[in-house]
């Protein structure tokens, strides 16, 4: 099936992980209440010379990105491998908050900069 993505204004295959992508922005703009233009769909970082892609990334009103999302498909189960990654990603980002998300099964932490870990919290805030 084709869907057609407004953030990437293209047509794409609409996957199970793009399903729950899809899903996710959705969240994000209308339970959150983040802006459109805020959002990054697999924005591209190098890491160690490797090519990666973010599957959301979420910037704040200066520019900074604040928020990454990993997204799996339903069926994949959510490993110390998923956070192993969106860390690696944040390595490079800073990002303040990180999401893991197969669509069922949501983990949301907020970084904690000065130990090198992350926080599990209930839910991710609003933007304000």
């Amino acid at each position: 099936m084709l869907i057609f993505d407004n953030l990437r204004k293209k047509y794409l295959v609409l996957t199970p992980e793009e399903w729950v992508r899809q899903h996710f922005v959705h969240y994000l703009i209308s339970e959150k209440k983040y802006p459109i233009s805020l959002i990054a769909i697999e924005k591209q970082l190098t890491l160690n010379t490797r090519k990666k892609r973010t599957d959301i990334l979420v910037f704040n009103q200066i520019g900074t990105p604040e928020l990454i999302v990993e997204c799996k498909a339903p069926s994949v189960k959510i490993t110390q491998d998923t956070f192993d990654q969106i860390a690696r990603y944040n390595l490079k980002l800073n990002a303040n908050y990180l999401i893991v998300t197969n669509g069922l099964t949501h983990f949301y932490c907020k970084m904690d900069f000065k130990n090198k870990t992350y926080i599990f919290l209930r839910d991710i805030p609003a933007y304000n």
